[in-house]
């Protein structure tokens, strides 16, 4: 038989409930009235939380449709500040200057406030961030290589939307393009994507350009908009293929020719200016130990190593020197025209989607001894390779890593490109351009909600004081937070209701657009 808590979780899942529902703690300073409020944990894996990640999911495919087919030029206009925007920017100023004017263990805790300050801000629906800094960029001068084919630029015209064409009997149409670039060859493979001989099989290669994809991507977006001329803009999606590199799907609002677009791909490179990372100078137990008298990595005589900027220092003087490594876009470049509300459009968007709430090693689960022995290969290679400047494993080529601090250990970099579930791609899984919709992720959320709160005749202003309520995090263990499995029968029902109550304002809204129109026919 089932287990009762099991029954819950499916049901919660049939109807779209988050199952790790985050409790927090509700106080109205004006009654002090204490409710708990449970808020959906916002996953973007199914394997986490399968009904977050479809609403996530839901949400690119919204955002995806909106934006691949404009006409016009979207408007950017920013709205004007909500009263709750504005006094948390208010509480934010406050507690910026707390912070500043703090130090020692204070000023750790309310940098950690100011973090979740700036959480609260960003889900209001503010873009950016309120108090950035910029961050310096050092860019080594270098001429064009010359085993690349020359793209010439153009000037880039401020339009976004794609040239309109008029068809023979006068009908005027859009075409907007679906694209696919993958990287090139690192060996044969099978249709499984294994090696048909491992030992000839690059993945050192494979492991650098999956590392670097996602800078291989910026530099192509660049190259298209000055090549062609206008303001490219695009939604993509980056999946690992069977073979486990890294590619990328792009719909691309208007056309651009294939010809062209695998000119733009040929002559399109990332180099990597880094310092050689491809012979260990220590290797097993004998790696560098902290010296916190010096603050700095030492070898054994006591040494300081090198520090990052020194690395890149003795690099920039070597006019001989080479990049580390050079990613490039294989020959293959898959580009097909797309009509706006055809069902070859919602197969594109659904393709782009597919994955999105699943992770990179998810996407093609090893089947096989073969298939499991190729993805650990891979991440043996991935293990000691530098996944950025402050990556750990530079101190296993002799170099600093940038801002070093005790602890950092060779093959135990702690970010994502390492984990086996990234597979070495350590960017986003979706970019989006900026002038794609004209609206963010957050906007597109608020607009379905307003959608939905609409059809229920809910959308009356309610004239909440934002100030007047208190918000923590309850902890389960808090004797005032119902269990888990109570919460979740709460929110089933009433997810329901609201279910029930949105499919009958859908029926009746239908009903009356079918009586217009029945009145309309007969006058």
């Amino acid at each position: 038989m089932p287990l009762a808590k099991e029954v819950v979780r499916a049901a919660a899942l049939e109807h779209g409930v988050c199952i790790r529902p985050v409790a927090l703690r509700r106080t109205d300073i004006t009654t002090g009235a204490v409710d708990i409020i449970d808020v959906p944990c916002g996953a973007t894996l199914a394997s986490v939380c399968p009904s977050c990640a479809e609403r996530k999911r839901q949400l690119r495919m919204a955002q995806c449709r909106e934006g691949w087919h404009l006409t016009e030029e979207p408007d950017l206009t920013a709205d004007e500040p909500s009263d709750w925007q504005r006094w948390l920017a208010e509480s934010r100023a406050d507690l910026t200057a707390a912070h500043d004017a703090a130090g020692g263990t204070e000023r750790e805790q309310l940098g950690d406030a100011l973090a979740a300050l700036d959480e609260e801000i960003a889900s209001s629906g503010v873009r950016g961030s309120v108090d950035s800094g910029k961050a310096s960029r050092r860019v080594r001068s270098t001429r064009r290589r010359q085993d690349v084919v020359d793209l010439p630029r153009r000037p880039v015209e401020a339009r976004t939307v794609g040239r309109a064409f008029t068809s023979p009997d006068g009908k005027t149409f859009r075409p907007s393009l679906f694209v696919t670039l993958t990287l090139p060859s690192y060996g044969r493979v099978r249709s499984d994507g294994t090696p048909v001989d491992p030992s000839a099989y690059d993945y050192r290669r494979a492991a650098r350009d999956a590392l670097h994809f996602s800078k291989l991507v910026d530099r192509f977006i660049q190259n298209l908009r000055r090549f062609v001329g206008f303001d490219v803009q695009y939604f993509a999606a980056v999946e690992p293929q069977r073979r486990l590199a890294p590619h990328i799907h792009l719909a691309i609002r208007g056309t651009v020719s294939r010809a062209e677009l695998r000119q733009v791909a040929a002559a399109t490179y990332h180099q990597v200016w880094w310092p050689s990372c491809d012979e260990p100078v220590y290797d097993g137990d004998a790696a560098p130990i902290w010296d916190a008298e010096h603050g700095a990595y030492v070898d054994a005589d006591g040494n300081p190593l090198p520090t990052w900027d020194d690395a890149l220092d003795e690099l920039d003087a070597d006019e001989d020197a080479e990049p580390v490594h050079v990613a490039r876009f294989g020959v293959q470049v898959d580009a097909r025209g797309v009509l706006v509300g055809s069902p070859d459009a919602r197969r594109c968007i659904g393709y782009l989607t597919k994955y999105l709430n699943k992770s990179a090693h998810e996407c093609h689960e090893p089947a096989s001894d073969a298939e499991r022995a190729h993805v650990d290969r891979l991440m043996a290679e991935l293990r000691y390779e530098p996944c950025s400047p402050s990556c750990a494993n530079w101190l296993r080529y002799g170099v600093q890593p940038k801002n070093a601090r005790d602890g950092m250990r060779p093959g135990h970099c702690k970010a994502k490109a390492h984990r086996r579930t990234h597979l070495g791609y350590g960017g986003r899984r979706v970019l989006v351009s900026r002038k794609w919709s004209g609206k963010s992720l957050a906007d597109h959320k608020h607009e379905r909600r307003a959608w939905v709160l609409g059809l229920l005749g809910e959308m009356a202003d309610r004239g909440d004081d934002p100030t007047r309520y208190v918000w923590e995090h309850a902890a389960p263990s808090d004797p005032d937070v119902p269990p888990v499995s109570h919460r979740l029968l709460r929110a089933l029902s009433e997810r329901i209701r609201w279910r029930t109550a949105l499919d009958a304002a859908k029926a009746a809204a239908d009903g009356q657009h079918e009586n217009s129109a029945t009145r309309g026919r007969a006058a």
